[in-house]
């Protein structure tokens, strides 16, 4: 018998969150989408459900361990971790096609990384990239 079993109906369904990221990736196959797009609906679903996105999270803020753990991680691992974490990540047509990058998220709320200190200093560092850049006079970002 598997030592793995999770309540179905007390896991959080990203997919019901990520329905127009799902659509989207379905119309990627018929015509260009621009990347752009799917980075805004990507963070659409994770401010829906954590309130904030990958950008609000830096890398240097996972330990080497978390690193190479979703560096390793494959669909099977992935849908257990979050499962353990009260996530699910498959939807009607089977795992969710980023469904790495809610695992990250899922780590960064498990890690407690999700906090206004980071967000303010991953958004810092940000701008301070785009005003290293040459002919950049200022960064404009909607909050």
């Amino acid at each position: 018998m598997s030592t793995v079993a999770f309540d179905q109906f007390a896991l959080t369904r990203i997919a019901d969150f990520a329905r127009s990221l799902s659509r989207l990736h379905q119309a990627a196959r018929r015509y260009a989408v621009d990347d752009d797009q799917f980075d805004r609906e990507f963070n659409a679903v994770c401010q829906s459900i954590w309130g904030y996105t990958i950008d609000d999270i830096s890398d240097d803020l996972f330990s080497t361990e978390d690193h190479q753990f979703l560096d390793t991680l494959d669909e099977a691992h992935a849908r257990i971790f979050a499962a353990e974490q009260g996530y699910d990540l498959v939807d009607e047509a089977g795992m969710l096609t980023d469904w790495w990058g809610f695992c990250w998220m899922i780590l960064a709320e498990k890690r407690g990384l999700l906090t206004p200190e980071n967000r303010a200093a991953a958004r810092a560092a940000i701008e301070e990239k785009y005003l290293a850049a040459p002919n950049v006079i200022g960064v404009i970002i909607g909050r």
